[in-house]
């Protein structure tokens, strides 16, 4: 029997002798690459965490300690080692067990991630409750480098030590996050942390002395001496220790040894400590060791060659329409200028970085930086482009108010991954940028039905002297014909696809080419409904939605986005404010969280699926069809 098999809680980890952690670090690996490739998930984080999540359960219980692992992509270890072996090959799956730590999911997630750089700011939180609550327990932030790149994670440093609350952060510092890291701080991290200026000096200064003879001997101890106060000079516990942070480090994060003597030693300390641990990402497969961004993020693949198991693609994706379009507009225009928040591939900006440098900006994980950043190019003329997912564009939300929309600057947000994204869960899907973004100021707010819409979108949006948000989705596109040319879209305006005279739809986005084949069906039953594409959720096209709603009498919206304030509810508005009563059905996400599943499982339960709109819409058209008629009747 393996190790692994013995281990079903953290207290069958802690009766197991040291010498056999690392071969239950080796079967760990194994187990885990194994899985990862039939599931899919977040892969080279987690193999780098090995050794460090043995030795946290090793010296801490987590039933009453707590700890907090940022964004969660490295927690797969953590899930395992804490009763959720049996389960693991249900990860990321349709009613399976999430990604990422959740709460309701074991007693051992003590808060809820998906996002980076929480950590610290929630850790610190729970070390004021503990006191005041008159406990006593270890509160533990495990922290990549990648996400001190946020001012979230500096803000929740700054606070802990001015308060000099008994906490842990565990900085695991890989040189990577999705990308690459960026910026000054990256390379502070790189050379101070690694402590090769310390070094370097301290070697030269050596071999000064040695040429002195006699004289340099004594010299020599003397410095040796004085090595821990020349060191605090040019270590990293000059900024974290000014931060109020105890600094320990950096520690091979592979040595569970080492790592256990230091969790040990300061288990119990009684300030802030931050333990700067070395680790490597995707540590113990080799492929994931050579590219580990390509394997931050994996879809099922062969464990022995590392090839991704071939999909059949059918249209090319958003994503990549985008990074397409984005370099023909700019290779005509000069002042676009592109920016990402660590995600230059994921949001296809990667030959746009290559091809034009001087005009590509990844900030790393700092999207408030990156719009107000933005905000301050659009006002000295450039044309920037911050392509962004949905999701993490919430994080930024004041800054789109107050530094891009309030000053009418024409920034362009383009929102990668828009409605349901999938085996990420609830974190990820973007559901609710519609309507956090419609009662913005001066902003006008769009979502293409397809790649031929998007790339006249985007073209469109380079020659607006306003704020422009778009949205589209993760994945393939429909598949139509792209045109040549570029074709400028008029701000505000719709299209009808088909007429009809029974109801009318209006949908916006991934729904519209759902809505028009459901309507294609429908008449084949005697049923006359009217397709429009929307395209736009700010502005509306008044006079189309008004007319085509008098005239059809039955009104039906979809959108692949929360109800609540969405694109539907602008419409109703509209009818309202002009008076229009007839009846309406707006079909959309209702008001839950959406967990983890593959697209068409969860829009199977949302009841967004072709199948499910032609249900739905056939019996709310049935429905009203009778009363418009015996209406008509009655006026006759």
């Amino acid at each position: 029997m393996s190790l692994l098999e013995k281990i079903n809680s953290p207290y069958d980890l802690k009766s197991l002798k040291k010498e056999e952690l690392k071969v239950l670090a080796s079967e760990l690996r194994e187990f885990v690459i194994d899985s990862v490739s039939k599931t899919g998930g977040h892969l080279a984080s987690s193999l780098g965490v090995v050794e460090a999540t043995i030795a946290l359960h090793y010296v801490f219980d987590f039933k009453r300690d707590r700890i907090v692992w940022d964004v969660g992509h490295q927690a797969y270890i953590h899930k395992i080692l804490t009763g959720r072996k049996s389960q693991f090959h249900t990860l990321r799956k349709f009613k399976g067990l999430s990604g990422f730590p959740k709460i309701t999911e074991s007693e051992y997630d003590h808060f809820n991630t998906g996002h980076s750089s929480t950590s610290i700011s929630a850790a610190l939180g729970m070390a004021i409750a503990r006191d005041l609550n008159g406990d006593d327990y270890q509160v533990i932030a495990f922290i990549g480098d990648g996400s001190l790149t946020a001012g979230l994670a500096f803000e929740g440093m700054n606070q802990a030590g001015h308060l000099k609350k008994k906490m842990m952060v565990i900085l695991n510092d890989n040189d990577m996050s999705i990308a690459p890291n960026v910026g000054a701080l990256n390379g502070y991290l790189n050379q101070i942390l690694s402590g090769q200026f310390y070094k370097r000096m301290r070697d030269r200064i050596e071999v000064v002395l040695k040429s002195m003879g006699v004289i340099g001997t004594p010299m020599i101890k003397m410095a040796k001496g004085m090595e821990e106060t020349i060191k605090r000079l040019f270590v990293p516990g000059m900024l974290f220790e000014e931060l109020g942070f105890k600094y320990v480090g950096p520690v091979d994060g592979h040595d569970i040894d080492k790592l256990i003597g230091f969790f040990e030693k300061y288990k119990d300390y009684p300030d802030p400590v931050l333990i700067h641990i070395k680790t490597k990402k995707g540590k113990g497969y080799r492929f994931a060791e050579k590219k580990p961004e390509f394997w931050h993020g994996v879809s099922p693949f062969d464990k022995k060659t590392g090839e991704p198991y071939p999909k059949q693609k059918k249209a090319p994706t958003y994503t990549s329409v985008f990074g397409k379009t984005m370099m023909e507009i700019a290779e005509n225009n000069k002042n676009i200028v592109a920016i990402t928040a660590a995600m230059p591939s994921g949001t296809g900006l990667t030959e746009f970085a290559k091809k034009f440098p001087d005009r590509f900006f990844d900030v790393g994980i700092a999207e408030q930086h990156a719009v107000t950043m933005a905000g301050g190019l659009a006002i000295r003329g450039k044309k920037p482009f911050v392509a962004i997912y949905s999701t993490f564009l919430q994080r930024a939300y004041d800054q789109v108010i107050h530094d891009v929309c309030l000053m009418n600057l024409p920034v362009v947000f383009c929102m990668d991954r828009g409605g349901v994204v999938g085996a990420d869960g609830e974190t990820h899907h973007g559901l609710y940028d519609m309507a956090y973004l419609r009662p913005l100021p001066n902003i006008v707010l769009m979502a293409p039905s397809d790649e031929n819409e998007l790339k006249n979108m985007l073209y469109s949006a380079s020659k607006w002297s306003f704020p422009v948000a778009m949205r589209y989705p993760r994945g393939e596109a429909e598949g139509v014909e792209v045109e040549k040319e570029f074709r400028e879209i008029p701000v505000g305006k719709s299209r009808v696809l088909r007429e009809g005279e029974d109801a009318v739809v209006f949908a916006i986005g991934s729904m519209v080419w759902k809505a028009k084949r459901v309507a294609d069906r429908l008449e084949e039953e005697g049923m006359l409904v009217k397709v429009v594409d929307a395209r736009f959720v700010k502005p509306l096209d008044e006079s189309e939605i008004l007319k085509s709603a008098e005239e059809c009498g039955v009104v039906i919206t979809v959108e692949e986005g929360v109800l609540n304030g969405g694109f539907g509810s602008a419409v109703v508005e509209l009818l309202q404010d002009n008076n229009i009563l007839v009846p309406v059905l707006r079909l959309g996400i209702p008001d839950r969280i959406v967990h983890q599943g593959s697209p068409d499982e969860l829009l199977d339960e949302l009841k967004l699926t072709e199948t499910h709109l032609y249900y739905r819409i056939k019996d709310f058209v049935k429905n009203y069809r009778v009363v418009k008629r015996k209406n008509r009747e009655d006026f006759e």
